[in-house]
């Protein structure tokens, strides 16, 4: 391996001069690029993605997203009709006893009073409902805990942002990991009138930890059942969501349903559209006790103010514990205790239309809920297959579940006509600095983008990392775009460590990265590699931004600032952990530099030690990194002197000098007035050469 130390500030080497550990690091490739998705061989040239023609590229994607956008609804308009014709034609689909159970007019919030047939669409339902005043603010909860419910939440979100005309309120009941990866995603999407609050869900797992349950969601499935003590006292309505919810129409037009409340109804719920509850699924299935088919509590409409004077937190408690004697544990969670305490107090619901909650888990009869799917309102992946559920429309839904989820989020930073938005400091903030630049300015458009606010999802899949307990632990971190993503199993295979990786890409690539990660062993097997996708927003590439990202968000006191086109030396890091212990980097200002070399060829026999890698150079397989291009770059190195070293040297620094460095985490983060390609690395090492220097004289 190889690594050299140079001066640094306050944590670095307070002389200018480099430490140079002689080994073997790196091997440069020029990768491939991606065709439609698809990983294409790897060739020897190819353009840097921050190159100038990255400009013409990025906006070509964003133009054949945005046609792929328009392809998409004009098929789920003719899909939509297609339907609708073969319904007409179909009267049967209208008849039988199903037709009994499921019916779309209004609720009536009688639990035993299920009108016959389907008379009425959504639409006149709609027409019926009171108004929602224009600016009123709509209350939202949603219970949300880990890496992929942080992911199915955004995907929900996007689809009531889609349609909404008013303010929105969301309550999220989450974990610290969803907290931090949710906190962060609204904080950079910055959309007008929508407030987000948090609440502690590990605070609430003692409130609902006696309840034994079987269901997959496990403890966090049942914290629905204390959102009456957990929400502010002075809230008096909230919507509650399930994470696998996709929303057809304004939420609005849910919110008006509490002003069809009458007497003691203090629940809204759809009627579950399985067989789950009449308990003839199978031999010996005993479900919870239920009103008829029982209520799905994936949509819940809940008086808050009312619940609570009935002493709602008392009534569920002591039901559960009544029915946990005999059934021992739940089987769906939160549902199970809902709909016990509805058995016993049927006049607390007000039944919702179907249309509601169109249930699409296997075996559900959702198609009773609609004549046309065009009356579709809200749309409930609750079976665990999710989009490979059967249905017999399933094209349609899952066309319009992927149309939100790959749907540009910067679209939907949209301000309500007429509702002014709070007072936001930053946004304020942001305002003012960008009305102070000169639009006249011929770098206006670069003056601009320091200002740009990138939305960003941290931690993209799951992370897991476990601290070394010498506190010697390196993390790799570097960014990349669509382009380089066929170098991420090869790195994955070199370095063992820690990786913290930006990923620079569109709401529509961000999936494409996604199933390439799930279908790659490679991948799937790394859980100590954090993915943090800063989305697509401007015309350059925001390099510097993304390595910033990057450093923030990783678990270690040590990082090496790598790029994504190197592959490391097999063990480079074991090496580096020793290297941190013998130059005492925890306790001296210095950074090791590791020297990087590249190859025009594609396929290489990668050297196994030193001496391979001299002979190959010797041979002109290898070059040291940029020595046809950029010499300066590399040259204060000394590759001469490395050749024939054996122990650590100093090296001086020179203007110029871009090398790849381990340095403590608590390093100064890139400028990220620098976008697209040149002289980033260069301003980095500068300034870190130039604090070093002020410390010195001080």
């Amino acid at each position: 391996m190889l690594g050299i130390c140079r001066g640094r500030r306050k944590f670095l080497a307070a002389s200018l001069t480099l430490l140079f550990v002689p080994a073997f690091t790196w091997i440069y490739l020029f990768s491939g690029s991606f065709e439609d998705g698809k990983a294409v061989s790897l060739s020897p040239i190819e353009s840097q993605p921050h190159s100038p023609h990255y400009t013409a590229s990025n906006q070509r994607e964003r133009e054949s997203l945005e046609i792929r956008m328009r392809e998409v609804e004009e098929e789920n308009r003719a899909l939509r009709k297609q339907l609708s014709l073969a319904q007409s034609r179909s009267p049967t689909h209208h008849r039988g006893n199903h037709s009994k159970t499921y019916s779309m007019e209004e609720g009536t919030g009688d639990s035993e009073s299920l009108r016959a047939g389907i008379v009425a669409g959504n639409s006149s339902e709609c027409g019926q409902q009171p108004a929602v005043e224009k600016c009123e603010t709509i209350h939202v909860a949603i219970v949300c805990a880990g890496y992929n419910a942080s992911r199915d939440v955004v995907t929900l979100v996007k689809s009531v942002l889609f349609h909404r005309r008013n303010p929105l309120h969301f309550h999220l009941i989450a974990d610290a990991i969803a907290k931090q990866i949710l906190a962060t995603l609204f904080q950079t999407w910055m959309v007008p009138a929508v407030r987000i609050d948090f609440y502690d869900a590990d605070e609430l797992k003692s409130e609902v930890s006696w309840i034994p349950n079987k269901h997959y969601s496990g403890i966090y499935g049942l914290m629905k059942l204390v959102l009456t003590k957990t929400l502010p006292s002075n809230l008096e309505r909230v919507i509650v969501l399930d994470t696998d919810i996709t929303f057809a129409t304004d939420i609005a037009e849910l919110w008006a349903v509490f002003h069809k409340f009458k007497g003691q109804q203090v629940l809204g719920l759809v009627e579950n559209q399985s067989d789950w509850y009449l308990g003839n699924l199978w031999k010996n299935h005993r479900p919870w006790p239920a009103l008829g088919r029982g209520y799905n509590t994936g949509v819940i409409l809940l008086l808050l103010d009312k619940l609570r004077k009935m002493k709602w937190e008392q009534m569920w408690r002591l039901t559960a514990e009544r029915e946990l004697m005999s059934m021992l544990s739940t089987s769906l969670a939160d549902q199970d205790i809902f709909n016990a305490v509805i058995k016993q107090n049927p006049f607390l619901v007000y039944q919702l239309p179907c249309f509601w909650n169109v249930q699409l888990s296997d075996h559900t009869r959702s198609e009773q809920c609609y004549r046309d799917v065009s009356d579709l309102k809200v749309i409930h992946w609750n079976s665990p297959k999710k989009l490979r559920v059967k249905n017999k429309h399933v094209e349609f839904f899952r066309n319009l579940y992927l149309t939100f989820l790959e749907y540009d989020g910067n679209l939907l930073r949209r301000e309500l006509f007429g509702c002014p938005s709070e007072a936001d400091v930053n946004s304020e903030n942001l305002q003012k600095q960008l009305s102070e630049l000169d639009e006249d300015d011929l770098c206006y458009e670069f003056r601009r983008e320091r200002f740009t606010v990138h939305r960003t999802h941290l931690y993209f899949l799951h992370y897991e990392y476990e601290p070394a307990s010498d506190n010697t632990d390196v993390t790799l971190v570097a960014q990349l775009s669509m382009d380089r993503l066929q170098m991420l199993e090869a790195i994955c295979k070199h370095w063992e460590g820690p990786i913290s990786l930006a990923l620079y890409l569109s709401d529509a690539e961000a999936q494409q990265f996604l199933r390439y990660a799930q279908g790659s062993e490679v991948l799937m097997s790394r859980r100590n590699v954090g993915y943090h996708i800063v989305y697509k927003e401007g015309q350059f590439y925001p390099v510097n931004l993304l390595r910033n990202v990057a450093m923030k968000h990783i678990s270690t006191p040590y990082m090496f600032l790598s790029d994504i086109d190197f592959l490391p030396m097999y063990g480079l890091y074991e090496y580096l952990r020793k290297s941190v212990i013998q130059l005492d980097l925890a306790n001296t200002k210095k950074a090791l530099i590791v020297p990087a070399f590249e190859t025009l060829r594609y396929r290489l026999s990668f050297p196994k030690s030193k001496a391979e890698l001299l002979s190959m150079l010797d041979m002109g397989t290898l070059f040291t990194f940029r020595y046809h291009v950029w010499t300066k770059g590399h040259a204060p190195t000394n590759f001469a002197k490395w050749r024939t070293a054996t122990t650590p040297y100093q090296v001086e620094w020179e203007a110029d000098f871009e090398p790849y460095v381990v340095v403590r985490r608590d390093c100064p983060e890139y400028d990220r007035r620098f976008v697209g390609f040149g002289w980033n690395k260069v301003a980095h090492i500068m300034e870190l050469d130039a604090q070093v220097l002020h410390q010195s004289d001080s």
